[in-house]
């Protein structure tokens, strides 16, 4: 959200918080070091239908990003806008858009990522 509100100030243009558009639900294991949670993110990647340490699944966090990016884009499609998650529900989103499968081939890079696509046709441009 803070990234979001940066943007947002700097641009002049309104902030708008949708609260299912979170990152996908780790809460069951909490902080993990960097090696473990790489190692579950990779399952949670590989078994997207299985709640991986009680992670939400992914199949189901890809749907709930995607209803909410539908539902904002259903409202406006003619003005830029920019949408400002997290990493992993980051690389669901273009996954979906291209009707690819479940993977890491888009995860997004350390430190972040970002992606732009059209708004009238979701073709991911840049990735």
């Amino acid at each position: 959200m803070e990234t979001a509100q940066i943007l947002g100030e700097y641009l002049g243009v309104p902030l708008e918080i949708r609260e299912r558009m979170h990152e996908n639900d780790r809460s069951a294991t909490g902080f993990l070091p960097p090696s473990e949670f790489e190692s579950v993110a990779d399952e949670f990647f590989a078994k997207p239908e299985v709640r991986v340490r009680g992670w939400e699944p992914a199949i189901d966090a890809q749907a709930r990003i995607r209803s909410e990016v539908d539902a904002v884009l259903a409202r406006n499609t003619s003005a830029d806008m920019a949408f400002v998650g997290h990493g992993g529900v980051g690389t669901l989103l273009p996954l979906s858009f291209a009707g690819l499968p479940i993977s890491r081939v888009a995860d997004q890079p350390a430190g972040g990522g970002i992606f732009s696509f059209d708004l009238a046709s979701l073709r991911v441009h840049h990735a």
